[in-house]
């Protein structure tokens, strides 16, 4: 296209309604009141691009019947690609000086992976929370870049896909129609209906399925850009509109994004029906502007400030994210509000430098703008420079280790006068949370971390795969349960560890006792799904959690068939309105009570029941905050009104009480009177916010062992 052919295409209208969707984004993410929502403006964004890049594609293949990929490749590739690297090497750099030593690597990766253009793959395969539910970390500061790639793989994908059409069209048109001089449109609309129609159904599919890879993938966000194509196929119908007619949808569609803008919020499942808003809106404000860009709500967005914005609007996105992630890094403490309108003001500065002194040079730069091929190299080398900085960054820097002197490992012993006996009396029990507090004290004293650290702080990630334990911890979507069978497999003493990961986390303990006492010990836990009488909801999904139903009967029919002499539970007590239904929160009268009943049930089928007490909440991402405060392995640690909820415990202990359970209040193995160390010994209590280190529970197996014990010695009391 001609730069005179570009200037009569321009639409001045949409370049303030890029204005819309930048700064809807930019308030969502500076959490400015009221903009719950903003995050539509990214659909807003899908709309327009695909409007204009089928345009673009529609225009060039119904004058030459073709579509030049190199040329329309290199045009992509000098507009976004340079902007994009520079943000991103910036980004990797300041991350790497300010983020915590082992978020480091992830994040790298991270923008290695968005400078390759699919970080969003990455982004949707570990479910992260758009929305940043989970705040025991700094965020990515380039999970905004999921968005260019789905973008980016449009792209990559819709112009082979235009070409096909047009390739099929010409070899229809020479056997039928040899005469007719241009293609026709109608099968192009049929090529764009279907795939937005497709992506449509997938969508809805999982959003309610695998929210994360619907809100994340290009196959569940391509019926937005097919949206934005199909006008740009039929604008010579919405060119007639009348001014009233059009000035009313511009109107209404402006109101549709602004509606989204304030209504919508975390809890809103998205994309799927909810997408639909921000996204007609945006559709019906661009079909109003083909019958005149300066009419109805396009006089507004074709002004002058509006129009400012939208110029930027591309490197404003680029920039306000991990402005907004890293300052509180850099000045050490959390943004207020003035301090976080401060800071996206400052990303929009940075935006301006980068688009007068990078993005339009290089765009408009005769000797590359002429040339396919040199503005497919510009981009190729942005993008290879980016991902090796970013490589160059993951070996330069190192995995966090203690500075301090090694430390002994915390070794736990029964009472000399029950040495080589099963313990079995409460005096055992205390002895045994005696030896704990005293380590706990220990701990609890200034200083560095101790080089011995087990795990390491670099391992500690490789305890969430040990933790599924081979297929006993169940995964959301698993259905069954294998034979999780350890210890003396024909022992009389059965005992079943049952519950979600929480359980799980406790199997290395069990399954050490278990060959101590040759017990024979099956474990059974999955994620997500206490062993209560509870309809939970998959947090992530925002929907009825059934697996957990199904499963939770099938256990318990297992129970009957074969009942052991002891059932172990343990849960996660972090469950709340958006895990559990009707607003639920743990130790609400039917959490308790569903306790109460399950402990009913399982006395039922002849087995007693010890059910173990939460451990402490660490109110943050353990590894990652020790590595950044490694001569101090006290500044994580939590204090133990904020990490234990006391009231909630004794709830607990009552409920499973009064259907003759026997209840263990674990606080006390992890907290002194004030604080819940996150290091004890030479051993790092957590892996991450809420799970125990498998180290930390075979630290603690010996009372774990006498806990159990005085169950079933307890059971046999009774009996």
């Amino acid at each position: 296209m001609t730069h005179a052919e570009s200037q009569r295409e321009f639409r001045s209208d949409i370049e303030g309604l890029r204005a819309v969707a930048v700064v809807a984004v930019v308030l969502f993410h500076a959490a400015v009141p009221g903009i719950t929502g903003g995050y539509v403006g990214v659909d807003v964004f899908f709309v327009i691009s695909g409007f204009l890049i089928t345009g673009l594609l529609w225009r060039e293949v119904s004058s030459t019947g073709t579509v030049r990929l190199g040329a329309f490749y290199g045009a992509r590739a000098r507009r976004l690609l340079p902007a994009s690297a520079a943000v991103g090497v910036v980004t990797m750099c300041a991350a790497a000086a300010l983020l915590p030593p082992l978020q480091v690597h992830p994040v790298l990766l991270d923008g290695i992976l968005s400078a390759l253009y699919v970080g969003n793959f990455r982004f949707g395969y570990l479910g992260v929370d758009y929305f940043g539910a989970d705040l025991t970390v700094a965020p990515s500061p380039f999970l905004h870049y999921w968005s260019l790639g789905v973008e980016e793989q449009f792209y990559l994908i819709w112009a082979p896909l235009v070409l096909f059409t047009a390739w099929v069209v010409r070899r229809v048109r020479r056997r039928r129609r040899p005469d007719r001089p241009a293609p026709a449109l109608w099968p192009f609309v049929t090529a764009v209906v279907l795939v937005g129609a497709g992506s449509f159904a997938l969508s809805l599919l999982y959003t309610t399925t695998v929210a994360p890879v619907a809100f994340y993938s290009l196959p569940t966000r391509a019926w937005q850009l097919a949206l934005g194509g199909l006008i740009a196929l039929t604008v010579a119908r919405w060119r007639s509109l009348p001014t009233p007619v059009a000035a009313a949808l511009g109107w209404t569609g402006l109101g549709l994004i602004l509606l989204a803008c304030f209504v919508f919020d975390s809890t809103t499942p998205f994309p799927g029906t909810a997408a639909l808003l921000p996204t007609l809106g945006a559709a019906l404000v661009i079909v109003a502007g083909c019958s005149g860009a300066g009419r109805g709500c396009g006089r507004l967005l074709s002004t002058r400030p509006m129009r400012a914005i939208g110029r930027i609007s591309y490197s404003w996105y680029l920039w306000h994210w991990p402005v907004l992630v890293l300052t509180p890094l850099a000045v050490g403490h959390p943004l207020g509000l003035p301090a976080r309108l401060a800071a996206a003001l400052a990303a929009a500065g940075l935006a301006w430098l980068t688009w007068r002194y990078l993005e339009n040079p290089v765009r408009f730069s005769p000797a590359v703008r002429t040339s396919p091929r040199r503005s497919l190299a510009v981009g190729a080398v942005a993008t290879v420079l980016a991902a090796a900085v970013g490589a160059g960054l993951t070996k330069a820097v190192p995995a966090p280790v203690g500075p301090g002197a090694p430390v002994a490992p915390v070794a736990l012993a029964l009472p000399p006068e029950r040495a080589g006996e099963p313990a079995r009396t409460d005096a055992a029990v205390a002895h045994g949370y005696a030896q704990m507090r005293a380590a706990l004290v220990s701990a609890d004293q200034a200083g560095p971390v101790p080089s011995n650290l087990d795990p390491q702080l670099a391992d500690a990630d490789a305890e969430e795969v040990r933790v599924y334990l081979g297929g006993c911890l169940r995964g959301f979507f698993e259905t069954g349960h294998p034979d999780c069978v350890f210890g003396d497999p024909d022992s009389d003493t059965a005992v079943a560890l049952i519950g979600d990961s929480h359980a799980a986390m406790w199997h290395p303990a069990f399954e050490r006792i278990a060959e101590q006492r040759g017990w024979r010990l099956e474990t059974m836990a999955r994620a997500g799904c206490p062993f209560l009488d509870l309809a939970v909801k998959f947090a992530a999904l925002r929907a009825d959690y059934t697996e957990c139903t199904r499963w939770r009967e099938t256990i318990l029919q297992r129970l009957r068939e074969r009942p052991p002499r002891l059932v172990v539970l343990s849960h996660w007590r972090g469950y709340g309105p958006a895990s559990l239904p009707a607003g639920l929160t743990v130790y609400d009268r039917a959490w308790l009570d569903s306790l109460t009943e399950m402990v009913r049930r399982l006395h039922a089928i002849g087995a007693d029941v010890l059910v173990l007490g939460p451990v402490p909440a660490p109110q943050t991402m353990v590894p990652v905050c020790v590595s950044g405060h490694l001569d101090d392995r006290t500044a994580c640690a939590p204090s133990r009104s904020t990490a234990v909820d006391a009231a909630g415990i004794a709830g607990e202990r009552r409920a499973a009480a009064a259907a003759g359970g026997r209840y263990a209040d674990l606080t006390d193995l992890f907290c002194t009177d004030e604080r819940c160390p996150v290091i004890v010994g030479n051993t790092l209590v957590y892996f991450d916010d809420n799970h125990m280190t498998m180290e930390y529970g075979e630290v603690l197996a010996p009372v774990l062992g006498a806990l159990a014990d005085r169950a079933l010695g307890a059971a046999a009391t009774d009996r």
